[in-house]
């Protein structure tokens, strides 16, 4: 059975991100969703239609299909003074921070300045070219 819209996948997958294992679900659980569902990145699900039950494939996948480009407008200079004091802060460090929904979302150290610190709100993959190899499980 071929994936397509409404189906339900499961799969196995290694995310590699400029040469560089980021994520795999082997040895763990595989990755459960319904196709067409928005529940994963467009590019991956683009890449995995009509794929058949034990099918193994690389999928490369775009920024544009995946995180999306890095948005000038989402860093935020935040003063120093709002960060807790015993934290040191470095260059590149993820911290998480809060949005005003209350929601926690992951944001990275992208300069310190005398008084602030840059934050790129950017989600960690953005502007990045993703490549999963794939195996598919089932379908249903």
């Amino acid at each position: 059975m071929a994936i397509e819209n409404g189906k339900k996948v499961s799969f196995h997958y290694t995310l590699t991100v400029e040469e560089e294992v980021l994520q795999s679900s082997e040895g763990a659980e595989p990755l459960s969703y319904t196709h067409g569902s928005g529940q994963i990145i467009p590019g991956l699900a683009a890449g995995m239609e009509g794929m058949d039950e034990g099918e193994e494939k690389t999928i490369l996948v775009s920024a544009e299909n995946a995180y999306g480009p890095v948005n000038p407008e989402a860093f935020n200079e935040v003063p120093k003074s709002a960060l807790p004091g015993d934290l040191e802060i470095e260059e590149g460090m993820m911290l998480q921070a809060r949005s005003p929904e209350g929601q926690s979302m992951p944001v990275r150290v992208a300069e310190i300045r005398e008084d602030t610190v840059l934050m790129d709100m950017n989600h960690p993959l953005a502007g990045k070219d993703l490549k999963f190899d794939v195996k598919i499980l089932s379908v249903e």
